[in-house]
């Protein structure tokens, strides 16, 4: 056999690559987590949103431009276990199959350490890490029933080195959900799931315009390799990728996307 011959030619995209699958994309409403929905379901994907502050499904969907019913939401808080047990239920009576979990819910105050209260703190790691724990636990059954799934977690350049803007509450957070991360790909690699975790930069977001108002996002992102602030849609399009066949040899990875703010 020739090197020639032993050649297959890669999956491509394509705008119904996710066709038939079903996903759930928490902190969905807003933000990286908003753009997400929108790839994913701009794709094919059936996308159910896990938002406190989420509009009505059908509301959602024409904003985003997609198929009526090709989006749903629920009102809910990660922190919840028991309401978010109640979503997942719901959805798997309805569609029979998970096979996308997409955790982008999160909070990043910039609140200094010495006035971090012990309820500030445990807050936004019950956001950031339980609840990303509590979806995965949720969701990893109906994928390992199927013998496929795609699990990522939004962690941060601050889950590698420091936030640029929140607080040592987010920091200490997005690196718990980088070692959570590496241990469900372990874990589950050998039922057909892939656990990999973006870990993106200073992304213009409303989150980020609030601890970064009046110019400040844009001065800290001008000293980037990118002078620039990354968009949502730039990391919602690395995440429809993990989220794909294409990515099924890419486990337990933290994939950066930050505009060269940190090498590593």
């Amino acid at each position: 056999m020739t090197a020639a011959e032993g050649f297959r030619a890669p999956t491509t995209a394509d705008d119904r690559e996710l066709e038939g699958r079903v996903a759930v994309v928490t902190g969905g409403a807003s933000g990286m987590g908003l753009a997400t929905t929108h790839a994913l379901a701009r794709r094919g994907a059936t996308v159910l949103v896990l938002d406190p502050a989420a509009p009505g499904g059908t509301e959602l969907a024409s904003l985003l431009g997609v198929a009526a019913g090709r989006v749903r939401s629920a009102a809910v808080d990660v922190t919840d276990g028991d309401r978010l047990q109640r979503a997942f239920a719901s959805l798997l009576e309805e569609r029979s199959r998970l096979d996308i979990l997409v955790n982008a819910a999160g909070v990043a105050p910039p609140t200094a350490f010495e006035d971090i209260t012990a309820d500030e703190w445990n807050r936004v790691l019950a956001v950031n890490v339980h609840g990303t724990f509590l979806c995965c636990r949720l969701a990893l059954p109906a994928m390992r029933g199927r013998r496929w799934g795609r699990i990522v977690n939004f962690s941060s350049t601050a889950g590698k080195t420091v936030s640029t803007a929140g607080g040592a509450h987010y920091t200490t957070a997005k690196h718990g959900v980088l070692g959570l991360t590496r241990h469900l790909a372990k874990a589950y690699g050998p039922d057909g799931i892939t656990v990999n975790s973006v870990c993106p930069g200073l992304i213009d977001t409303p989150m980020a315009r609030s601890v970064l108002p009046g110019g400040a996002l844009e001065r800290a992102a001008g000293s980037f390799p990118v002078p620039r602030a990354g968009e949502p849609w730039e990391v919602a399009e690395l995440v429809a990728f993990l989220a794909s066949d294409r990515a099924a040899y890419i486990t337990g990875a933290a994939v950066d996307i930050n505009g060269g703010d940190l090498f590593a």
